[in-house]
């Protein structure tokens, strides 16, 4: 039993010592920050931070998810498509059964449809970034079949509760932004101190020697898939508050978004290495970037480059790290 836990504590132990990793990622927000405060007079202000979150909102909770499925060795291509799905079920359940009853019903389904994909890799043993790809398609079927392709909506007079996460709230946050943090903040406490994050650690390190320790490899991955989905159901309803509806088509290509913020905030996309803390960088270097654009009055098309170029600076450094360490 000492033997299972030195295996798996001692990853989680060497990844939460800070290094230049940390710091420049850190830096690099601060100076993104700094060079639009000295450049436009609205960045630093109490209702752009408010936009900030707001718009960080739907990507950081994916986000978070997804720091879990890569720590631990899998991508979660899905989570967009559990969205929709579980969107929809909330506003028809909210139709029939109120407000509370529906977003309760959400978070059920995202989770169980995170759970049936988890369970589809494991005992496929297919790899997670095709088989999810193509359990996405699924569901987006799934969602249109549902729906019959047509926009599904709360009735009139539940719309006004229904947006609650649209609501200020703390420090004049939306409702929706203080659950993204919130999450991030739970999320980022399970995989740091807890013996579950710990596992996962190991499981994305070395899947194999992990197993050998007695873990159960394919239960991490099962759970972590359903924490997406959970996620994911989230992020959908936060979705569906905004827009008073929830349609098959809900957050089509966000999923990729989530993935490279966690990819930029220097979580290694070969498992076994990476933070929660580091993903809400990631989110909030991207966020910034995008609302720096706009008031810039900048053409958002090189955005897409600029992000591009972020994504394989952060994928050649991994690559570098991890020759260092294997090397």
């Amino acid at each position: 039993m000492t033997t299972v836990t030195a295996a798996v504590s001692e990853p989680a132990e060497k990844k939460f010592k800070l290094n230049v990793r940390d710091f420049g990622i850190v830096f690099g927000l601060i100076a993104i920050m700094l060079l639009l405060t000295l450049n436009t007079g609205t960045f630093l202000t109490g209702r752009n931070f408010i936009n900030l979150f707001d718009q960080a909102a739907i990507v950081g909770l994916l986000a978070a998810a997804a720091t879990l499925c890569i720590v631990s060795g899998v991508f979660d291509l899905s989570s967009t498509a559990n969205l929709a799905v579980s969107a929809i079920a909330g506003v028809m359940i909210t139709q029939h059964l109120g407000v509370i009853a529906g977003f309760v019903g959400a978070l059920l389904v995202g989770a169980a449809l995170g759970t049936v994909t988890g369970l589809i890799v494991v005992s496929t043993k297919v790899n997670s970034f095709i088989g999810t790809l193509a359990v996405s398609i699924i569901y987006r079927g799934l969602a249109i079949v549902i729906t019959g392709g047509a926009i599904v909506a709360p009735l009139p007079e539940q719309l006004a509760a229904f947006q609650t996460w649209t609501w200020p709230s703390l420090f004049g946050l939306t409702a929706g932004s203080v659950l993204m943090v919130a999450m991030t903040i739970v999320l980022g406490i399970v995989l740091w101190r807890t013996t579950f994050g710990r596992r996962i650690y190991a499981v994305g390190g070395n899947k194999e020697a992990a197993r050998l320790s007695g873990i159960r490899t394919g239960s991490i991955h099962v759970a972590v898939f359903a924490i997406s989905g959970l996620c994911s159901a989230m992020a959908g309803m936060i979705l569906a508050s905004r827009a008073g509806s929830a349609q098959p088509a809900m957050a089509i290509g966000i999923e990729l978004t989530a993935i490279a913020a966690v990819v930029i905030g220097g979580t290694s996309i070969l498992g076994g290495h990476g933070a929660m803390w580091r993903a809400f960088v990631g989110v909030m270097i991207l966020t910034v970037i995008g609302n720096g654009f706009n008031l810039l009055h900048w053409d958002t098309t090189y955005q897409q480059v600029v992000t591009g170029v972020l994504i394989l600076l952060a994928v050649a450094a991994d690559g570098l790290f991890f020759r260092k360490r294997t090397g």
